[in-house]
């Protein structure tokens, strides 16, 4: 059932030995979140801890510095971030997934999956909430607290360049900021340095690019000889998914990556007025109005020529072909 925040404040003094989930293939708002309330709980004498299916990304690993493993049987388990059983990962949602006592997200899509649920979909990101739940709960934001929240506010929202971004938004970087979030340097590490094998992936997803429609869609593909050729690593690729967007003239653009299990994940990023969330739906996927993702298990032709039938009708549906 849906609670409140004051409802999930009193749920979060009441237990202990809380488990926090975060989705498979992380970003940032969902370590921000897990890192951030981990810490915060600690802070109240609690035993906490963060699990994730995957690595963190080289940029976010400063995270989890210093943080407990999950050693200990859970009797309360956390999933932030995350709006279906199925993004936890194969492990973590086998294990846990029928045993998420509460869900902290702001996705609008979240099938509720969990007993209780903290949802608000008019948060930018699931840190904005977290935010929010630790003033509810008098809990002292420490510097290394506001600067997770701040990656995942950051993240989600594109450095703030996003259409997700409103007034609350804005206020909540600037309060993490003067709670001790070194802004200027998560903005530089996350959105500004390049390693040298991302630099040469970049130029291989480049060089893929397609456009359809008269240059309304355009799409990028990375695969995995793309991956052992240029070293990059595949946390690196969340970078390669707004580049398609990013050409004039295109309202919907895709990132197609070729998964080691041979299936392909696609990141679709859309501006307005097309809906990337309505358009990853009709592909068993989800995710936000401007971004959003979904699995193909076909070949790399066939995929094609599902997303060109989708994108397709949603662009006659919104009256744009």
């Amino acid at each position: 059932m849906k609670i409140t925040p004051e409802q999930t404040a009193a749920l979060l003094r009441e237990k202990d030995n809380i488990l926090i989930l975060c989705h498979a293939h992380p970003d940032g708002d969902t370590l921000g979140c897990g890192y951030a309330l981990c810490r915060a709980l600690l802070s109240l004498e609690k035993r906490a801890a963060v699990l994730c299916e995957d690595e963190l990304p080289r940029a976010l690993a400063f995270l989890s510095e210093g943080m407990p493993k999950p050693d200990f049987e859970p009797e309360f388990v956390v999933a932030v971030d995350v709006a279906t059983i199925k993004l936890l990962g194969d492990c973590v949602g086998e294990r846990f997934g029928t045993r998420v006592d509460l869900c902290i997200d702001h996705h609008y899509t979240n099938s509720l999956f969990a007993e209780n649920v903290l949802l608000d979909d008019t948060a930018a990101a699931a840190s904005e909430i977290i935010f929010q739940l630790l003033q509810i709960m008098h809990i002292e934001i420490t510097p290394i607290i506001a600067e997770c929240l701040y990656v995942g506010v950051s993240t989600d929202t594109g450095c703030f360049r996003y259409s997700n971004v409103t007034s609350r938004t804005l206020r909540t970087a600037a309060d993490l900021m003067d709670l001790g979030a070194d802004c200027a340097r998560i903005n530089r590490e996350i959105f500004e340095t390049k390693s040298r094998s991302f630099a040469m992936l970049e130029r291989m997803a480049l060089n893929s690019a397609q456009t359809y429609f008269d240059g309304l869609l355009a799409t990028v593909t990375v695969t995995q000889q793309m991956f052992r050729e240029s070293g990059a690593s595949e946390d690196e690729f969340d970078r390669i998914a707004a580049i398609p967007r990013q050409i004039e003239g295109v309202l919907v653009g895709a990132a197609i990556r070729e998964l080691k299990s041979g299936a392909y994940k696609v990141s679709v990023r859309t501006n307005p007025p097309m809906n990337a969330a309505d358009i990853c739906a009709r592909m068993n996927g989800g995710g936000h109005p401007a971004a959003a993702g979904c699995t193909l298990e076909g070949s790399p032709e066939e995929n094609v020529k599902t997303l060109l039938l989708v994108v397709e009708d949603a662009l006659r549906k919104a009256g744009k072909m």
